[in-house]
Formats: C-alpha cells, structure tokens, sequence
C-alpha cells in the first residue's frame, strides 16, 4: 500500500469505515506521520519493519546495484516494419523451486510457480501473449501478458499507426473514423509492487485464466475491441522475500520521476509503448477496500477533468463490484469499500508523480486507480498469525482483486469511445497548447462534492531551454543526462543546429528546446518546473511535495514564456556527447557532478595518482590519458587541459555506510567503495580498518550500541571521519564531540525544494546548485570555535515548491530554519541538514556528500 496517512473523514459512513481500521478482523494502515505535530516520527524510506530492512539502515547487496545501473529497457514495441501479430507465444524456463518463498504460506502463487502458469495459459487456446518486459535488480524476470483476440501481424501494425496517431496526431485521430471503429483500447492492471502486498498477481492469473478460456459473448467483444495487459509481478524481489522493497530497499512506488530501478524503467516502458487509457494498481491492505480517485490536491499538471470524469466512473463500479461479494464486517472483517475523494477530506492525495497510478496520465491514461485489498497478511500479522487465518485473508484479497479488475473490464468494454475519446482530448490540449480545464459541477457533471479544494491547474511555459555553450560547460554532464532522462519518459527534445535569441536571451547552438507544445507537456512540465509550496492548501500530505529536476538535477533550466518559438533546431533522440580528453599535457576533471565523481573514483580504484587543486577539481596526470579516453567514454564527462599543479593527494576512500537504500544506492552509482553497517553491524563486531570514513543517516543509534561498539566507534572517529544527515548524523556528532553544533530539527513532516546559499572558497558545495532538497528538514545553531558554514537556508521564504508548515508552537517552519546554516564542516566531520541523496533523486546535489566524504577522510 502506499502508507497512508490519518485522514479526516468527511462523511458519517467514511468515519464508520475509518473507524475499522482498528478492528481485530481487519486491516491497519501501515503507519506514517500523523497531519501537522503529533508524536509519530516520519516513517523515513528504509526505517522499521515498512521499508523492508530491519532497523532502517540500507543493507543491499552490490550486486542488486549494478544490475539496477546496467539493466537495459526493453523495447515492448519494435519499429513498425517488424511489429508482430498476436499471440506472440513462448516457452519460458522454469525457475529453481524454492520454497521459502513468501507466498507459500498464504496459499499463494510462488515467483518459481508463475512461469510454468503461464506456459500452460498459453497452451489454452490463442488469447494470450507473454513477454519479458526486463528484469529485477534481483535478477528476476518480469513478466508482461497480453490478453486479446489474435491480430496478425498486418493488423498489429495498423494497431501501433492508430496508437502513433492518437498521441503525436490527436486532431486527425479524432476525425478518424478507422481509430473509433477499430482501435484497440489498451486496459492495464499492475501487479504486487510492493513485495509484501501479494493477492493482485494471483487475482490476475485467474482473471488471465478466464479469459482465455471464457465462450461469452461479453467477453469475445471485451477482447475484439481492447487490449488487456498484465504486470503479473512488478516486484518478484520482495514477493519472494516478503518485503516491501525490491533487493536494492527501494520501493518501487516511490521512483517513478527518478526511475533509479529496472523494474519502474519496465513499468515506464509498458506506458510508452501500450499507451493504456485506464490502469488499476493492485495493492494491500486498507479496511474498507481503498479505491481511488484521491483526496485534494490534485496534480497540477493533469487534464484532470478527463481524469476524474472516468476515473471516478470506474471506481463506482469496482466499489459496486467488491461489495457485492457479500463480504460483512461481522461475519468477515471486511468493511464496505471507501472512495477518498467522496469520503475523506485529505491525507491521500494525487499530488506527486512518483507513484504508479500518478505517472500514467503523462502517457494518456484517463482512469487511474489504486485498489487496496482489505486483509492485512504481512509484516507482523505474517509472523503472527496462524496459517488457516492468513489463507483466509488472502483468499478475500485475491477475490476482491479480482473483482475490482473485472468491473475495470466492464467500464472499459461499455466505455471503450469516450476512453479513447477523452485520451485524444488529452495529447490535443498538450499539441495545440490549449488550456486546462477546471474541474467543476459543470465541467465534470456527475461526480458529486466538487468544490473549490479540488482545482489545481498550472500555467504551462512555452518551452524550457537547457543550455549549451562556454557558459554551460560546468553542467554538461548534469544537461546531457536530463536531456536523457526526458527522452527515456517520452518527451520530445530539440537541439539548436544555430545561435538563437529567446525570451530575450541569446543561447549557443547545441542548446536544447523543449516545446511544451508536444504530446506529453505534462510530463515535461512535471519534471521541469519548480513545483508549487502547498503548505497552505492542505495539513498534511501523502508523501513528498516538491521534485524539480530543473532545480535539482545540477543542469541550467531557463523557462521561456514567448508566445513565438522559432528556433532553428531539430529533433533528437539521445543526448549529445559531451566526454572529452584533452590531447595532451595534464588533464583536469570537474568535480561538480555524479558521473565525474564516479570517473574519478574508478582512476583511484586503478591506482591513478590524482591530485586536488584549489577549486576543488582533480588534477590527473599525462600518463592516464588512455584510461581518462575509456572513462570519458563510459561515464561521458570531460577531461580538459590544466596546467594546474600541485594539490593535495586524493585516495580511494573507503565508506562504512548507515544509511537508508536510496542513499547507499546514490554512493554506488558514483562508485565508492561502501560497505554498510548499521547498530546491529556494530554491535555483532565491525572491523573499522575496513573504513576511512562513517556516513550516518539511518540505523545507527549511539545510545544502543554495547560498550564494546561504542568504545570501537568512538576510537574509530577520532583518527577518521565522519559524514552525517538528518537527525542520526547529529546524535552521531554529539556523541563524538567533533563539530561544536547545535542541531534543530524542523518539522518531521516538512519536505520540498528549498532555495539555498552556498559558501565560496572551494568547499563542500563548491559548484553546488542554488537549491537542495529537504525531508524533515535540520539547521545548525550555536556554532563553535572552528565550526565552517558550508551552506545556508535562505533567508526569507526558502521553501519553493513541496509542503512545510511550522508546528502548532510555531516552531520547525520554513521561517525559523530561513538563514540558518545547513550544511556545516570541521576538520574531520561534515554535517548534513538537508537530504542531497534523497531516494537517488537529487543528482545534482551528490557531489556535496562526494566532497565531502574526500575531505574528512
């Protein structure tokens, strides 16, 4: 489930309903922070039983990193030559049977038991399809099925012309009598992304079964006319170990704009390439059934009168569907369904695009929905409960699964042209620039309680640039991976081939342009703009509220708001090189980015002797050249000239790491050397001469450690380092006695994009971006003798976009924490206020953690 917060109930039977939360029979709500103050801490990414690693510090193997890094997107639609007809039938290779795989004891499909499942659903007749759509950091196979009447491979292609029309050619599509008469609308059901939340796979392979095996009419129409597709198991990892997260700690539902995982790059690939107009996410456990649309506020950047209109349709008949099962609180412990939008007031939101069912609408979904299953089955009630109770739950899961699902079929079938219809409308609006329409009773007539908290709308620039040229040769790696990361989520990108002149700006050719007037706007304008504060719509949010890589992935963003866009450009599909070596003399590598940290600590794995000049930057010598070409190649960054000399030795720096998934992720994509740790690591017997410097964040408390430990760690810091974030680096700190701080913590709650100075002089963020990220955000008062501020809040309002509000004392805010020091440095210790490695997303920001895990050390 997606861990949500107490809402406030709107209408007497929602209170009913929430009030079940708590019953014996039913299921509770994973817990997160309560809205505004209260005494429940953050459940922060990794922390406690929910981020599946015990005691909140990152444990995963090095190699679930590296195949998260080098796993390849497959491409689910080839070019339209070699498209190929339906069925397109495989034998798969069974997997190794095990049996500790978690879904055993629920009377679950196993992961080994799903291949020969779905060799022998292909046997059954000429209905379905499966497909490999990539694999998990663990390795396993992801399994996409396709659920339709057969095609040949002349009608597959005239499928994917109709399917380019729709979303490149809207108008025309819209007039065109051969998509409203033969298209095929694609309905997608995602399955078990979080590990830990089972039922959906298996509510899927029954409902596969009865498709394909069904002599209906109903159905024969339902598959004449769409195409259905299955996730079977978005996440096998922690279906297989019964957690939450996949075998690097993250949760997938959470990694959607940043796409750090292969399994999300997998689900970001069915989008594109399967365009779905309605999707169900399969999750557990909220009593009543959960069934979305959400609660204000609403995404921004949607066309969400389309969405709400169909969504909400659907999820009447889901809820019509799952209670009509028959289920009783009395006799079951399941409560009626609950629909956030018409039951609560707040607290389960739409807001940002990380989840699942909140990315789709940026590829032309038009009803999008997490489903919650009743039945608690995991975590403690896994380990406590007897066997025959948890079959029990499971079996009412995957029955309400799978009604949910086929009350999604019904919609799709009975609704199959205005689906279609209302996604043309959708990339219309994007093409032609037209504006949003504000959701309404009159915009959007049967949907019952809209009011004025329901209307969030944006106004779309014209284009961003992103430049190139002398002036942007600091962030060339920064822009280079922005403009591929766009083009990974399907926006349409530009190059300048000449000078120009925009916006009253002149920009080098090479820059590039990204026309809002394009199909997925929304999706450009969702990770392009600086986001919007909340704080005063709502009291408490979902999850994070702010995202911008225009602010946070270290490239030059400049929004452009001319009416005119005449550039001389052209469409491009990958980004162009920017790695360079220079032909001769000594070399020298910026520091101000990931892939240049990672460049440099491979040339120091190898034994390179590099040096640190004054700016901050790495000397390297003449005698590297051929190793600096074949890293400039993989990393694409650029070794220059210098005649630099001098500077103080770098060394491989080797990392004991407490630190949260995203974290320990971030470390390894810029190559460290870490080895992860945490209090239980400490406690059991941690040989320090493996480390050169701690970093702690998550899992490591001082107070538990034995005196064995304490006495270990304490002898350790004094002769290294220490890099420390949030408020567990500075309980580390404070028991070390390094830095003379006084840290304050600010609401636990708060999060965003905050607007920051940083110091001059070639410290630790030297060359950082203006803006950082914060999570439960920290500053530093009370500095003492040879305390350096490296970076400060800054002063006024910092927060641009995301949601922090002070605490009912008026304590914790955004004002209090304004000018205040956020990052801080001694001799041997760095201290973190803000979150720069945050769930893998802040690329631009990792260099100040790099820098500053070389300067302790």
């Amino acid at each position: 489930m997606r861990l949500p917060r107490p809402v406030l109930i709107a209408t007497a039977t929602a209170t009913a309903a929430a009030a079940l939360l708590l019953t014996p029979n039913g299921a509770v709500a994973d817990p997160t922070p309560g809205p505004g103050p209260g005494p429940e801490a953050p459940v922060r990414e990794g922390s406690g039983p929910y981020g599946g690693l015990s005691g909140g510090a990152a444990k995963a193997p090095e190699s679930a990193t590296d195949r998260a890094l080098t796993a390849p997107v497959t491409e689910l639609t080839p070019g339209s030559g070699s498209v190929r007809g339906y069925p397109r039938e495989q034998v798969l290779t069974p997997d190794p049977e095990d049996p500790a795989d978690k879904s055993v004891k629920l009377g679950l499909t196993p992961y080994h038991a799903i291949s020969p499942k779905l060799n022998a659903l292909q046997r059954i007749g000429d209905r379905v399809s499966v497909e490999v759509a990539g694999r998990s950091a663990g390795g396993h196979r992801l399994y996409l099925v396709t659920v339709t009447a057969p095609e040949s491979a002349g009608q597959a292609r005239a499928q994917e012309r109709m399917r380019e029309l729709i979303e490149n050619a809207p108008v025309a599509a819209a007039k065109d009598p051969a998509v409203k008469r033969d298209y095929k609308t694609p309905v997608f059901f995602n399955n078990n992304i979080h590990g830990n939340e089972w039922e959906g796979t298996d509510a899927s392979l029954k409902l596969i079964e009865k498709l394909a095996t069904a002599k209906d009419g109903a159905t024969a129409d339902l598959l004449a006319h769409n195409r259905v597709y299955f996730n079977v198991t978005a996440n096998p990892d922690g279906r297989i170990a019964g957690t939450r997260a996949n075998a690097n700690g993250f949760d997938l539902n959470r990694d959607f704009v940043t796409a750090s995982q292969p399994e999300v790059r997998a689900m970001r690939q069915i989008a594109i390439d399967k365009q779905p107009a309605l999707m169900v996410d399969l999750h557990g456990y909220v009593n009543g059934t959960l069934i979305e649309p959400t609660t204000p506020p609403h995404g921004e950047n949607y066309e969400y009168d389309l969405f709400l209109k169909n969504t909400y349709a659907n999820a009447l008949g889901m809820e019509a569907a799952v209670n009509g099962l028959g289920y009783t609180p009395g006799a079951d412990g399941v409560e009626p369904a609950q629909i956030p939008f018409r039951d609560q007031e707040e607290g389960w939101d739409d807001w940002p695009p990380i989840f699942t069912p909140q990315y789709m609408p940026f590829h032309g979904t038009v009803a999008a929905h997490t489903v919650e299953f009743p039945m608690a089955v995991n975590n403690e009630e896994y380990d406590e409960l007897p066997v025959t109770e948890l079959r029990r739950r499971s079996a009412i899961n995957v029955a309400i699964a799978g009604a949910a699902m086929r009350a999604s079929l019904d919609y799709a079938r009975t609704h199959r042209g205005s689906l279609v219809a209302d996604q043309i409308e959708v990339f219309r609006r994007s093409v032609t620039g037209a504006a949003q329409v504000p959701v309404s009773p009159e915009t959007v007539p049967g949907v019952p309680g809209i009011g004025p908290e329901d209307v969030y709308t944006t106004d779309f620039p014209r284009a961003y640039v992103i430049p190139a040229g002398a002036d942007a040769q600091r962030s060339a790696p920064a822009a280079a991976r922005l403009v591929d990361h766009l083009l990974a989520n399907d926006v349409q990108v530009r190059q300048a081939t000449r000078d120009f002149r925009l916006g009253g700006k002149a920009y080098a050719k090479g820059s590039y342009v990204v026309d809002l007037r394009q199909p997925k706007r929304g999706m450009a304008n969702v990770m392009l703009a600086d986001g919007r504060d909340i704080s005063d719509k709502v009291s408490v949010m979902y999850d994070i509220s702010g995202w911008s890589l225009g602010r946070l992935w270290g490239a030059t963003v400049d929004t452009v708001r001319t009416a005119k866009l005449a550039v001389p450009d052209r469409a491009v599909h990958a980004a162009s090189k920017v790695g360079y070596v220079a032909p001769r003399g000594t070399l020298r590598l910026r520091l101000d980015d990931a892939r240049e940290i990672a460049a440099l600590n491979s040339l120091l794995a190898d034994g390179v002797p590099v040096r640190r000049a004054a700016d901050g930057s790495a000397i390297v010598p003449a005698s590297a050249r051929a190793r600096a070409a074949a890293l400039a190649r993989t990393y694409d960054v650029a070794f220059d000239a210098t005649k630099a000399a001098g500077g103080a030795p770098l060394r491989r720096v080797r990392v004991a790491a407490a630190v949260t998934p995203g974290e320990l992720f971030a470390l390894r994509e810029m190559n460290f050397d870490v080895v992860p740790v945490s209090t239980a690591v400490l406690n059991a017997g941690f040989d320090w001469s493996r480390a050169d410097v701690l970093f702690a964040s998550s899992g490591l408390d001082p107070a538990d450690l034995d005196a064995t430990a304490r006495t270990a760690l304490d002898a350790f810091l004094a002769r290294a380092g220490l890099v420390g974030r949030g408020a567990t680096g500075a309980a580390v700190n404070a028991a070390a006695g390094l830095l003379a701080v006084e840290p304050v913590e600010g609401n636990p709650d708060a999060n965003g994009v905050v607007r920051v100075v940083n110091s001059s002089g070639g410290g630790v963020t030297a060359g950082a971006p203006d803006h950082s990220f914060v999570y439960a955000p920290v500053w530093f008062t009370g500095l003492g003798a040879g305390v350096r501020v490296e970076q400060s809040y800054a002063s006024g309002a910092p927060l641009v976009s995301g949601h922090w509000r002070a605490l009912e004392d008026g304590s914790g805010g955004p004002a209090q924490a304004a000018g205040r020091a956020s990052v801080v440095s001694g001799p041997h210790a760095v201290l973190f206020g803000t979150e720069p490695l945050f769930r893998d997303h802040p690329k631009g920001e990792f260099p100040q953690v790099a820098r500053a895990l070389l300067t302790v050390s």
